[in-house]
């Protein structure tokens, strides 16, 4: 537990600009695993569907259920694009550190960039804006600035403070799950490096069940974040609401 995140200015020395240089190539990676996904299931499409199509035209009607139970889908179906891209790139971040973890010299190198508050809570904050920007777009800035004083104005305050639970619940509740489980495999796998057959059987076994768990906790926070997403964006754009 004693690795260090590699900052560009401890690599490079570049002391005006210093970022995560971890996060920057595991967000990279997840992109692209998710980009491949999406070119492969697109690629030769049939009409009756087998194998990997018909496992991703599963995920896309699980997304439609998803905003489907949150909105009226006619109001939801621009939404499509952004629930599936979410649900796909917070699953694949999420497994990223349950598989491995790398270090070299005593940086990690290789771990779920959602293990980070800082991109969990840009997700959120990306989130939180788009609720708003499509709010403002669909129902204009005059009546969508009323919501803000509907039922009582007094509530006007509560209401903004609202806006930054949300944000701050949406990104801390992803980041909090997957942190929690890195930390959990890197000390089983500390065991298990130990060579000692108490830290074999001690470590081993608990840290297989662990990423089992770890797989089944990470596909429901992409599932939570997503449904989460819905929900917001429905409370700004339907007229229900």
């Amino acid at each position: 537990m004693d690795h260090k995140s590699p900052m560009l200015n401890d690599l490079f020395g570049i002391s005006w600009l210093d970022f995560n240089m971890s996060n920057v190539l595991m967000m990279l990676v997840a992109s692209t695993i998710v980009f491949i996904l999406a070119v492969v299931a697109s690629k030769n499409l049939q009409r009756r569907p087998t194998g990997f199509q018909n496992f991703m035209e599963w995920i896309v009607e699980f997304v439609k259920d998803i905003i489907g139970n949150t909105m009226d889908y006619e109001t939801g179906r621009r939404f499509m694009g952004l629930g599936l891209t979410l649900l796909l790139y917070i699953f694949v971040s999420n497994m990223l550190g349950v598989i491995t973890m790398v270090s070299f010299d005593h940086y990690l190198w290789w771990k779920s960039p959602t293990s980070d508050p800082g991109i969990t809570l840009t997700l959120a904050t990306m989130v939180v804006v788009l609720t708003h920007y499509y709010g403002v777009k669909m129902k204009g800035s005059k009546e969508y600035t009323k919501e803000f004083f509907k039922p009582l104005p007094f509530l006007f305050p509560l209401k903004i403070i609202e806006e930054f639970a949300n944000t701050l619940t949406l990104g801390l509740r992803l980041y909090g799950n997957i942190y929690a489980g890195e930390i959990l495999l890197t000390l089983l796998a500390g065991l298990v490096a130990s060579g000692s057959i108490a830290g074999l059987v001690g470590g081993f076994i608990p840290m297989i069940a662990w990423q089992g768990f770890s797989i089944f906790i990470g596909a429901i926070q992409a599932f939570i974040f997503t449904m989460l997403t819905m929900v917001y964006m429905s409370h700004k754009v339907s007229e229900d609401h």
